[in-house]
Formats: structure tokens, sequence, C-alpha cells
């Protein structure tokens, strides 16, 4: 059993706590730190929480409890690092882990220097989709991956801070870019070192300073492409879906919208319906188990398993520090309109990355480009000549 003490009230500590306290799990929170005191009490009343305060070293240095949870405003997480660390706590740690690399790195150097535990909490590469189609992926069903695209778009955040450039760091890209980012970088492999990054991105609806929507590439050393899409001018609700093409296969992922369950209300359902739904009325995409389905589960057993057996989890401060490297490159991009370098100070993954075409052999003078059975039942093949390079097509009937 872990106790933890929970920092923030808001969305994503609903969230967290809701998943540390479902089904008959041992692990509770403890401790739940706010920074109003009518929220930190109504907050600890609504989820049986016995303390509560909103003196953030207070509840960090809270003697009873082995794990800190920081679901904190951006601008926050430095600073509950620092204290977290200096007590010597395991840390978990909301995305995106900085508002910058520099700032993503600082925090890494605290986890390893005080040789405390240190999770990034990146759920959406724990949902159940992703990690099958992980797991596929890694065991070859795709061959090379290629290219990988993932997509987040809604009408907008739910609290005023993520609007508020200077405290979150960025728009829509450092919200949800970050999501994006880590889904690609995992399907292409986090051991491929990402090169640069092109991207363009625009305050197309509200009036704020930070970017609403963002499309963004980036290259990896290995030749495959990592695509994000990211905004917060979508109508409908939230669209979640990430593609994988490679070699032999493709995967389609539709975690949100279009997951089975649909209903159409003329008078409504009567309640929440999902994150980010705009309406209670008409066709609905209701989520049965909402902390499931967007990984906080599956990523909270991750971690707290390997607090306790001394592991590494799939997602630490450094993967972290990774995203917020690429993202850094998309900021200059987005001024430069160039192709930017990401810029690692610690790259830990491999040098060795294989690019180019892969050549496969048809019969001793020719490579096979292409097979295709006909509609007539006729198989054609397009074949490049190996001493001249000369392409031809062969019909085998």
């Amino acid at each position: 059993m872990q106790k933890v003490t929970m920092l923030g009230t808001g969305l994503i500590g609903m969230f967290y706590t809701m998943t540390l306290h479902s089904g008959r799990s041992a692990d509770r929170v403890t401790v739940v730190y706010s920074r109003t005191a009518e929220r930190a009490e109504q907050f600890a009343k609504d989820w049986d929480i016995p303390r509560h305060t909103t003196d953030l070293a207070d509840a960090i240095n809270d003697p009873e409890t082995s794990v800190v949870v920081i679901g904190l405003p951006n601008n926050q997480h430095e600073e509950a690092v620092r204290l977290a660390s200096e007590a010597g706590k395991a840390i978990l740690c909301t995305k995106p882990l900085g508002r910058n690399a520099a700032e993503a790195k600082r925090m890494l150097d605290m986890v390893e220097k005080a040789g405390v535990f240190h999770g990034y909490l990146e759920d959406l590469v724990y949902t159940p989709k992703t990690l099958k189609a992980l797991e596929s992926v890694q065991n070859g069903a795709l061959g090379k991956v290629l290219w990988a695209r993932s997509r987040e778009t809604h009408p907008g955040p739910h609290s005023d801070w993520f609007w508020n450039k200077e405290i979150s760091g960025g728009g829509a890209i450092i919200d949800m870019g970050c999501h994006c980012i880590e889904i690609t970088r995992s399907f292409i492999g986090k051991d491929v070192r990402p090169v640069e990054v092109m991207c363009w991105a625009d305050t197309q609806v509200h009036p704020i300073e930070a970017e609403d929507s963002a499309v963004g590439m980036v290259r990896y050393a290995n030749g495959a492409l990592g695509q994000f899409e990211v905004s917060w001018t979508f109508r409908g609700g939230m669209d979640l879906r990430d593609e994988v093409s490679g070699t032999e296969g493709t995967i389609w992922l539709n975690h949100w919208m279009r997951t089975g369950f649909e209903m159409f209300t003329s008078v409504g359902q009567g309640g929440y319906v999902a994150e980010k739904s705009e309406g209670e009325t008409g066709w609905l995409f209701p989520v049965g188990d909402e902390v499931g389905a967007l990984g906080y589960t599956p990523m909270f057993t991750d971690m707290l398993d390997s607090i306790e057996h001394g592991n590494q989890p799939m997602e630490n401060f450094y993967d972290g520090y990774v995203v917020n490297a690429i993202m850094d490159a998309a900021y200059k991009s987005i001024e430069s309109k160039k192709w930017e370098p990401v810029e690692l100070e610690d790259w830990r993954g491999s040098d060795d990355a294989e690019s180019g075409v892969q050549v496969r052999d048809y019969d001793a003078e020719h490579f096979l480009i292409k097979e295709e059975l006909m509609p007539d039942g006729r198989t054609k093949l397009i074949l490049k000549e190996k001493a001249g390079g000369k392409i031809v097509q062969k019909v085998v009937e």
C-alpha cells in the first residue's frame, strides 16, 4: 500500500485521485494540497482524504506519505519537484514535465541527484488500445515504422491558467502536443534520436497570446516521421486519434469519439457525458470508464508497481525532458518557418540508426518493388532490374 500526497485539486488531480481510489485498491491519497482552503477542504471531503492543506511544503513533507503526485499548473512543477526531491520521496509528475527543456532538465537533474523514483504521468501512451498497439509494433507486426501521426483536438482547456502563456509555457502545443509527440515517439522507438522539427501554429479563434492550433513534423534519425496535430478550436468534443504506418502494416486508433458507445437523446442524458463533451442532447459519445480509456489506470499500476519492485516505469522524467526539447524546436520552427534541430544536452538512446530503402530480391536479376492481385485474378509485379535499374512489370496469370 502506498500513501500519497496529491498536489492539485483541478480536473487532473480529480482524475488521479479517482484512479488511485478505484476498485479495491489499497493505495490511498492521505494528504491533498490546494491553493485555496475552501477547495482543499471540499476535495478532501469528496474523496475521503484525511488531511488537507494550503501549504505546499507541509503537504510534501507529511511524515506518512511516501509518494508525491504533482497535478499542478506547469509553472509550479519545478518547485514541487525540488521540495519532493529534498524530502526523498517518489515523485510522479503530470505532463508536460516543464515549460521548456531547460526547466525539464533541471527537474531531471534534481531527482537523479537525490536518487528518488521519478515517473512522468503521460497517460495517453498507457491507454489499453495504445499498449496493445505498441506490443504489436514491438513484435514486428508493422515491420519498420515509417510514419506515426497523433491528433488531439477539443474546444479548449477547462482552467484559466492553461490560456496564460507565462504560466503554462505555451498554448495547444505545450498542452496537447506533449501527448502526441510521446505517442509517436513510442511507436517509432524511444531509442531513436529525434533530429529536427518543422511546425506551423497560429491563433485562429481565441483572443490569447499563445497558439490555439498547430501541426508539426518530427524527423527521426532512422528516417521515420512523427506528425502531431493539436487544436483548441475543434467543435464536437474531444478527438483523440493515432495512426501508425510501417513497411508491413498499418494501425488506426480512435480513443474517444468512436469507441462503440453512441447514444442519441432529444432530452439529455441527465448528467456528465465525457470530458470535453460540448452538449447533452443529440448524438453523444459517452465513455464507460474514463480513467481506464484515458490510460490513468494502467499508468498508475505501472508507476506504483515499479516503485514497489524497484524498477523503472515505462515513462520517467527523462522522457519528459526529451518531449520538452522537441516542443522547444517546434516553437523555434514556428518563428523561423524552417526545420529546427532538436537540441538535447543529454541523449541516452542509440546513435546507430538504420535508414534508407529496404531492398527485397525477386529473383537473381530483379528487385521487387510491389506485388498486387488485380480484379481479373492476375498478379502484377513491379520490378527493378539489378543491372541497369530499369523499372519493369511482369504479369502472372
